[in-house]
């Protein structure tokens, strides 16, 4: 009998990449591009996986990895935000760094790395930047404080759909960040709507609405992050596809809470 061979497994594709990462040692250092190459990147990598694999490249050479933050890998926590090719989170619409494959680039690519660019956002350490603002403006209003003891059941409040679908749309916002880096005035804005959006609407939102919004509105400008002037760019790079009808939403409620003048905002306007 003939002797049966086993067919040739195939090699899994691989790409060889040019990196220009920025590389910081901490926020009172100058920084600088610094140039790796990353070669045997499958395509089926995410990008923070490919930076990984470069990362322990230059661990076993013995010099300093690239500290970039990553959390749950799965596009909720907002951690791995990073400008790629001058894009906040990469190429692809609605997906964080986390998610973005390496099928997305072509062998041979050039890939331009860089941290968040924002006067609020002070870098820590390479694509390290400090976001802790965004906690700043939650604490200042983006909450609500009536006590409620247990969680009522789920459908004790009727809430119209309409108004239970821009919640929840509102209340995708992971807060990473990308909105701020891609304006070219580093509004916080978007972010800033999304949070204020998603109670607005809500029945147990009301009873503050308005004294949140001026809370949340002043310190935003407190912590120094730049003024809207309408130009997109924020909603274009929101991996969680925020649309820009929440800043309409804030707009309006600050005027209110402006003209209303409550401490405690709950007077109609």
């Amino acid at each position: 009998m003939r002797e049966q061979t086993k067919p040739a497994v195939a090699e899994p594709a691989r790409m060889r990449l040019t990196l220009h990462v920025w590389r910081q040692k901490n926020r009172q250092s100058a920084g600088r591009m610094v140039t790796y190459a990353a070669d045997h990147i499958s395509p089926d990598m995410s990008f923070l996986e490919m930076l990984d694999v470069v990362n322990e490249e230059l661990v076993a050479k013995g010099e300093e990895p690239i500290a970039f933050e990553s959390d749950c890998r799965e596009g909720i926590c907002g951690s791995c935000g990073i400008m790629i090719n001058g894009v906040a989170h990469g190429p692809k619409r609605e997906t964080t760094a986390c998610q973005l494959h390496m099928r997305s680039f072509r062998d041979g690519d050039e890939i331009t790395i860089e941290p968040w660019r924002a006067r609020a956002f002070p870098i820590i350490k390479d694509l390290v930047v400090d976001r802790s603002a965004f906690d700043r403006i939650i604490q200042a209003g983006g909450y609500i404080t009536a006590p409620t003891g247990g969680a009522p059941d789920a459908n004790a409040i009727p809430v119209p759909k309409p108004d239970a679908d821009f919640a929840f749309e509102a209340a995708a916002c992971i807060g990473c960040g990308a909105c701020v880096a891609q304006c070219p005035n580093a509004s916080a804005m978007l972010f800033t709507a999304a949070k204020v959006a998603h109670l607005a609407v809500l029945p147990q939102g009301q009873p503050e609405r308005y004294a949140r919004v001026a809370r949340m509105v002043d310190q935003m400008e407190v912590e120094l992050f730049g003024n809207c002037t309408n130009h997109g760019e924020c909603s274009a790079v929101c991996p969680k596809g925020i649309p820009l009808d929440m800043i309409g939403l804030l707009n309006r409620d600050f005027r209110k809470a402006r003209i209303t003048g409550s401490p405690m905002g709950d007077e109609k306007p």
